[in-house]
């Protein structure tokens, strides 16, 4: 993930921060800057402010005119080409700024975010680096683009020269992860976690990194005497559990695995995320191991206050893709009633899998009820409609398809499965015309799909 100086965040630190550029040029020289030249550089921030980029260009070049050597015209210049997608330009003109002033980072920035922009990745790696002096920090964007390039053993290098003077974060493990799933990379990187473990012996995150790495290469004993000079320095270590979980479920070991994944769960130190993980890993075994199905449901229970994520929807839409209908059904019901009873993507994931396991009851019941909760989504119409169907309450099922059909915009599949229920519940009337306009209406637009 590339850093704030990357182009995403341009209008709100590069594009708009004119105060910062100003802020770093002398005070005695925008005093002499003469009036003409002022009116013609606010002037050109005012018509970049609503977007009239070539004019505020035009009052750019009278303010070079007047003074050649200023950086900050040139700066601005460069800005507005950019907003324009004139990138050549734009790169002439930061260019020029950081020759008339190469110690302001954000002229440098101006040309870096050109170089991003138009894919320039070597450019973009020369340009961050004369940026990093100012600001260390901006090793994380090299790092980036050392992956972008797949430049991977100077991304490496660099991860763990930041790891060591910033401490660890987010993205840099995420890539750290990524080169160590490459085999050739993983050797170097398990001698650097010996040697840490080595210096610091109370780093957990160093264990847990040897540990899943050992684990990745089929080292299963040496994973397990990691695990346990962990425990023996760490004795509390809750983070040992996160490795032996993995270790118990591809030993077969339920038992130990169940253990582990709850100390994991109910631990105030481990992160959601990691949580989540590991539910996920459990949920695959349960899969092919439905004797553990009440852990499953224990373990669920552990993320009911959870605000990230619906866990127990997640866990119904993996149910529901295996087409093991009664589990996705259950788990949809039981994230309805533990978060939003009203939850819409849910209700009519639900209602999908209803109607596949043909429990027309309660889905006609839930539809109907999620009818004066959306009154306008035509799905619950068709719902509701569809069940009325199935359950010979016809007359309801016209009733509610008309409504909805009124709903149904751009969507041809749908409105075609309304008509041919409309047909379906003309049927049941026995009105035998509207059956047939209904299933001819629905007909034709299935040709008009394919």
């Amino acid at each position: 993930m590339i850093k704030k100086s990357v182009f995403a965040l341009l209008s709100f630190v590069l594009l708009g921060n004119t105060a910062s550029v100003l802020a770093q040029t002398e005070p005695e020289d925008i005093a002499m800057l003469s009036d003409e030249y002022q009116d013609s550089f606010y002037e050109s921030l005012k018509q970049k402010g609503i977007e009239n980029y070539d004019k505020a260009i035009l009052s750019l070049e009278k303010c070079i005119q007047l003074k050649p050597n200023d950086a900050v015209a040139y700066f601005e210049l460069g800005k507005n080409y950019l907003w324009l997608k004139e990138y050549r330009n734009a790169q002439i003109s930061f260019e020029k700024a950081t020759q008339l002033n190469p110690k302001n980072k954000w002229y440098w920035l101006g040309i870096y975010d050109v170089s991003f922009e138009t894919k320039n990745y070597l450019l973009a790696i020369e340009t961050i680096q004369k940026i990093i002096p100012f600001d260390e920090e901006y090793k994380d964007d090299l790092i980036s683009l050392y992956m972008i390039t797949n430049q991977f053993d100077k991304a490496l290098f660099t991860i763990n020269e930041m790891n060591d003077k910033f401490g660890k974060s987010e993205d840099r493990e995420r890539y750290k992860m990524q080169i160590l799933s490459q085999g050739p990379y993983q050797n170097a990187e398990i001698d650097n976690l010996i040697v840490q473990i080595k210096q610091n012996p109370k780093e957990e995150s160093n264990y847990v990194n040897l540990i899943f790495l050992y684990s990745k290469n089929n080292e299963t004993d040496k994973a397990v005497e990691v695990t346990k000079q962990l425990a023996k320095e760490i004795p509390d270590s809750e983070w040992a559990q996160v490795s032996l979980f993995k270790v118990y479920l591809d030993q077969n070991q339920a038992d130990k695995a169940i253990k582990s994944m709850n100390t994991i769960l109910s631990s105030s130190k481990i992160d959601s995320k990691i949580k989540h993980r590991t539910l996920n890993e459990f949920l695959i075994y349960v899969n092919k191991n439905p004797q553990y199905a009440a852990d499953l449901e224990k373990a669920i229970g552990y993320f009911d206050n959870d605000k990230e994520v619906d866990v127990a929807k997640e866990v119904g839409k993996f149910y529901h893709s295996k087409n093991q209908l009664e589990n996705a059904i259950k788990y949809y019901e039981k994230d309805l009633k533990t978060n939003s009873d009203t939850d819409r993507e849910t209700n009519l994931l639900l209602l999908e899998v209803y109607a596949k396991a043909k429990q027309f009851e309660p889905m006609t019941k839930r539809a109907m009820t999620m009818i004066e909760v959306y009154p306008s989504q035509p799905q619950f119409y068709y719902y509701a409609g569809l069940g009325s169907n199935q359950l010979q309450q016809f007359k309801n099922a016209k009733t509610v398809l008309e409504m909805g059909l009124d709903y149904v915009v751009e969507d041809i599949i749908l409105e075609a499965n309304f008509n041919i229920q409309l047909g379906e519940a003309y049927n049941g009337l026995g009105d035998v015309k509207k059956k047939e306009f209904y299933f001819s209406k629905g007909n034709e637009l299935l040709k008009q799909k394919k």
